[in-house]
Parts: C-alpha cells; structure tokens; sequence
C-alpha cells in the first residue's frame, strides 16, 4: 500500500507569553508513516501531545521544525509548509477529521450538516442528502430529528451527527479524535464497521481512542507518542 502521509522530524512548542515567555515543550522528532487502508492510533497518557499531533497535521497548529507530508494523487503537499488558502483546500478534498464535538451553524438541519462536505467535494444535493440520511439511521439518529438543527439535540445525538458528517466524504487522510467518546456499545459498532469500510477504501487514518475495546478492533499500529517528548503537552 502507498504511503498517504508522513510525518519526519516534527517538533512542537508553546510559548506562554503570560508567563514571562516561557516555553513549554509538546513533541520534538515525531516520525511515522501511515499506508492506505491502514489506521494507527496514537498511544500515551493524557497531556503526552496526542491532540497536538492531529491539530498539526489538519494545519490547526503550526509545528515549529519537520514536515507533515501528504500525498495528493500524484503530488506531495507539506502541510508544515502550506499557505492557509491550500489548508482550506486539503480539508475539503483531502485531511478529514472527526471529533467528539460538534461545532455547527445554528439553525440548519441536521441531514444538511452532514451532507455539506460531501456537496463541497461535487456531489450532487439529492445524492449526498440521501446519504446523509443513510448515515444518520445507521447511527441511530432518530428521523424525526434529521430536519431539525442539531444544536437542540442532546450531546450523544450531536456526536453521532459529527461522526456522520466526518465519515460521509471521501477523504484519504481522516483523523480521528475520540469518535467514540460517551457512545453506547450500539453505536460504537457502528463507527468500527465504518472505519472498516475506510480501510477497505484505502483511506489512511490517525486516531486518538482511549476505549480501549475499539483501540483494539480498528488499531493496525499503534504509536506512542510518549517517547517523542514532554508529558506537559496539551
């Protein structure tokens, strides 16, 4: 399988400038691949820098040495290196990411919110909010809620709306942040045969899950983070 992303040397800091300047440590020389169709989970106890590993390579933070390298059909992108404008470009076509929380425009209709990246990537309407809808029963979101705006729904519905949007599109990176964080035994085996369905499309994934009974199922590496730096991470 091709490698779909690479991280070589990256080395992450925060500067607390409340603080007399202060510099805080997070990672320094993370190095890993992840092939196509294959998910490695990053291992280690809250605060090793799990989360600032997944924010650097979805461009959130900027690493301060090394390159996070994306393949792009046939081109090589360095994330550590790219213009915001190619950012927003690789997280419509290429870096997905699924997390616990749901951040959404008020007032628009679930099935809309899922649907929205796969419409983005040309997607015809009716097609992707027919599979919106599709997901959306799959995650056991009730249908009287899909037109409604999830902002009204209770944490677990709006996580399971999350996770169908991030899974929806066809992206060939998807990072994933605690998807099954406070869900039930149901609906986690829904996401476990979801990131099953990924690696069969051969889609490389970078996952932080602290369920350990999930770890297991979807891990094919498992990555720990501890031994590239501090535990003051965030």
């Amino acid at each position: 399988m091709p490698v779909r992303l690479y991280l070589n040397n990256v080395g992450k800091s925060f500067t607390m400038h409340l603080q007399d300047g202060a510099v805080i440590p997070v990672v320094d020389n993370v190095e890993f691949s992840v092939d196509a169709g294959e998910c490695v989970v990053l291992g280690g106890p809250s605060g090793a820098g799990k989360s600032s590993i997944l924010k650097m390579i979805y461009g959130n933070y900027r690493c301060d040495e090394g390159q996070i390298l994306v393949t792009v059909g046939d081109e090589i992108i360095n994330v550590a290196g790219a213009e915001p404008r190619r950012i927003l470009t690789l997280r419509e076509s290429t870096i997905g990411y699924v997390s616990q929380f749901l951040r959404t425009i008020p007032r628009v209709p679930a099935e809309d919110v899922v649907a929205e990246p796969l419409i983005a990537q040309g997607t015809g309407e009716t097609e992707a909010q027919d599979m919106a809808r599709a997901l959306l029963s799959r995650l056991n979101v009730p249908e009287r809620l899909w037109t409604l705006p999830p902002a009204t729904f209770s944490g677990g519905e709006q996580q399971r709306v999350n996770i169908a949007r991030g899974f929806i599109a066809h992206y060939p990176v998807l990072l994933l942040d605690e998807p099954t964080a406070s869900l039930d035994a149901a609906n986690r085996a829904v996401v476990v045969r979801l990131v099953e369905e990924k690696k069969a499309q051969g889609v490389a994934m970078v996952g932080i899950l602290h369920d350990q009974d999930v770890r297991d199922q979807i891990a094919d590496r498992i990555v720990d983070v501890t031994k590239f730096g501090s535990e003051a991470a965030a």
